[in-house]
């Protein structure tokens, strides 16, 4: 509640005498350059309501009562999830003022100023929605003019976020020039010079207030609201892939173009921008807890076991050696030096495979860990390779084939053993000597130099993970298992994987007369796996491509490359509906209720989503190729 001498203030009291019988005045919650808001009962509906009132000495003036009414009913038709809702707009006395739902929660400026920056995934999700806002009031003709943090609400309860305030908005092609309002800190340069406005300068707010949940200051600032706009209009703000941020390259270019000066520059529409966030946080899914220690820890041998094995293995060997025989010892070596560590790679897949994750997880979650790693690599160091770095791997190579040269040159000169050979030897020695330093020395430069940039060790462990070993490591783990209940993991995964890995559990279930009759059902659930993840993939890069080329829907040119891309998303969505329907079908044979021959001709139909699929990502390439290189247009002479 307000201190008791907020309820002595004029202009509540005057207010509450204004609405006294319809709305119960409790305090007051903020004020802005249009008016003051006011937290309120409805007495009718016993509700909480937030009111917005026109001061009325600034309603006595006839243009802005009449333009705070024009705007208030404009903001009244919309109606989104992620816009506060408007439920009446009326006048009282000397009063203006309207009606909307009260929301429990914080400002996001409230948010950054007490707690500091978001993350990168939860100001991704916060941008995203106040994109699907902006893109709906664009849809209907209205412009916010006046996206800042101060203006995003996030609700308590259930994290939603909530844009508030089109008190400022105009219609689009109804914002005059000359009138300049907004917040100087989120103003676009178009709109700091009192030209006309529409939805794209909403989208240089939002990049502003982007830049600032992720690192807490404005990309402008300044002493005097003159200076901040003047840097509005002449200067680039600093991009944020370069002030140490862990934000995801993606994420970051997409907050540069909302800046750009040019509004041309910027992303098409606000709805454009809100599905480029939506890949992005799709991407930027959390791996699990068990996924995340397996890839940075249970997955490699690296650790103080792997040391002392060696060491064990290598004392072990000498002493068969010294007891049977060198042979003995050899074998022993050899057969410890292999066997030891796939023993440990199958103790690994088994543990994961009782967690409820299988071999398919291991590639994305190798992925997700070589991404983060090349986000935090790009704090503090360039991701370019270095000029050395290029001439070392040569010189390596170089040196390493001189390396049998000497020796060859050391085996013939040394035996048999003569005076004369005696100086050939030893530069033959020397030489072996110098070629084998120099390969080894610029091999661990170069391995020096590509760790500042790369995570070396994670990409050599993927490679051995998401080989044969690992295939084989998880085949003898699931053979070990056997029908051991496992917990169920699927909630990361994308749908189709999921599906897929469902379906061939439940396959592996059934009696081996019905396997052997459904013998091909593992070929069409990992063909339409791959598919339409391949599909999916290439769904993502191409509406990247559109926005990147920033293609209109409307321009006739387009409408081959939009229809592919439409096209595209339909056949993921048929793909992932076989690997459904086949899934349904593996329940009821379960259930005693389906037939094999059903499920044979699902899959013959399965076969076919599955084969259209293929045909189109094919037809990908072609598409790229126009995306990639700029149509030439036809000029005539003059």
């Amino acid at each position: 509640m307000e201190p008791s001498g907020a309820s002595l203030d004029p202009l509540f009291l005057s207010f509450q005498l204004a609405v006294a019988g319809r709305y119960s005045i409790e305090r007051e919650l903020g004020r802005g350059g249009m008016g003051v808001v006011y937290l309120a009962r409805e007495v009718h509906l016993e509700r909480p309501v937030a009111i917005k009132v026109l001061p009325p000495d600034r309603a006595r003036q006839t243009g802005l009562r009449e333009r705070f009414l024009r705007e208030a009913r404009l903001a009244a038709k919309l109606s989104h999830p992620n816009i506060i809702p408007i439920h009446s707009v009326e006048d009282a006395g000397d009063f203006v003022f309207y009606v909307m739902a009260f929301v429990d929660g914080e400002t996001l400026a409230q948010r950054v100023r007490q707690r500091g920056p978001l993350s990168s995934s939860e100001a991704t999700r916060v941008l995203r929605e106040v994109a699907w806002a902006l893109a709906h009031a664009h849809a209907q003709g209205v412009v916010h003019r006046d996206v800042k943090p101060d203006n995003i609400l996030l609700e308590s309860a259930s994290g939603r976020v909530l844009v508030a305030d089109f008190g400022i908005a105009a219609a689009l092609g109804d914002a005059s020039g000359g009138d300049v309002s907004g917040t100087p800190e989120f103003m676009s340069p178009e709109q700091a010079l009192g030209a006309s406005v529409d939805a794209r300068s909403d989208l240089y707010g939002l990049g502003a207030t982007a830049f600032y949940l992720l690192s807490g200051r404005f990309p402008f600032e300044g002493t005097s609201a003159t200076e901040i706009l003047a840097k509005q209009v002449t200067e680039s703000p600093t991009s944020l892939a370069s002030m140490g941020l862990a934000v995801p390259r993606k994420i970051a270019k997409l907050i540069d173009r909302c800046l750009a000066k040019d509004p041309n520059d910027r992303p098409v529409n606000a709805q454009t921008l809100a599905e480029q966030l939506g890949v992005a946080l799709q991407q930027r899914r959390e791996q699990p807890v068990a996924l995340r220690a397996f890839v940075k820890r249970n997955a490699r041998l690296d650790g103080e076991g792997t040391l002392l094995g060696g060491s064990t293995l290598l004392f072990g060997s000498v002493l068969m050696s010294a007891y049977f025989g060198v042979t003995t010892g050899f074998a022993t070596f050899v057969l410890g030096g292999t066997l030891g560590p796939f023993a440990y790679f199958v103790g690994a897949a088994r543990r994961l495979s009782l967690l409820g994750f299988g071999y398919q997880d291991v590639a994305p979650a190798f992925k997700a860990e070589g991404e983060q790693a090349r986000e935090e690599l790009s704090v503090e160091r360039r991701l370019e390779p270095f000029t050395l770095e290029r001439w070392l791997p040569p010189i390596a190579k170089t040196a390493a084939a001189a390396v049998p040269i000497f020796a060859a040159g050391v085996a013939y000169s040394g035996y048999p053993y003569s005076a004369s050979m005696a100086r050939l030897f030893g530069m033959a020695m020397l030489g072996t000597v110098l070629s084998l330093s120099t390969a080894t020395l610029a091999s661990l430069a170069h391995l020096s130099l590509v760790r500042r940039h790369r995570d070396v060790d994670t990409e050599f462990w993927a490679k051995i993970w998401r080989g044969r070993i690992g295939k084989a490591a998880f085949s003898v783990a699931a053979r070990l298992l056997g029908n051991r209940v496992r917990a169920t993991a699927m909630t990361h995964r994308p749908t189709e994987l999921s599906l897929g890995m469902a379906a061939e559990q439940l396959f592996q279930g059934l009696p081996a007369e019905t396997r052997r009759a459904l013998g091909d059902l593992p070929s069409v659930l990992k063909r339409l796996q791959d598919d339409a993840q391949k599909l999916r993939k290439r769904y993502e890069e191409i509406q990247n491509a559109i926005s990147d080329a920033r293609l209109e829907a409307s321009d006739p040119e387009n409408a081959d490359i939009l229809r592919t891309r439409d096209e595209m998303h339909e056949k993921i969505s048929a793909a992932v509906g076989a690997l459904e329907t086949i899934r349904l079908n593996l329940l009821r044979l379960h259930a005693g209720s389906g037939t094999v021959g059903g499920l044979t001709t699902t899959l013959g139909l399965a076969a076919e989503v599955s084969a259209d699929v293929e045909r189109l990502i094919a037809g990908h390439s072609e598409v790229a190729a126009m995306l990639r290189f700029p149509r030439q247009v036809e000029t005539t002479p003059v």
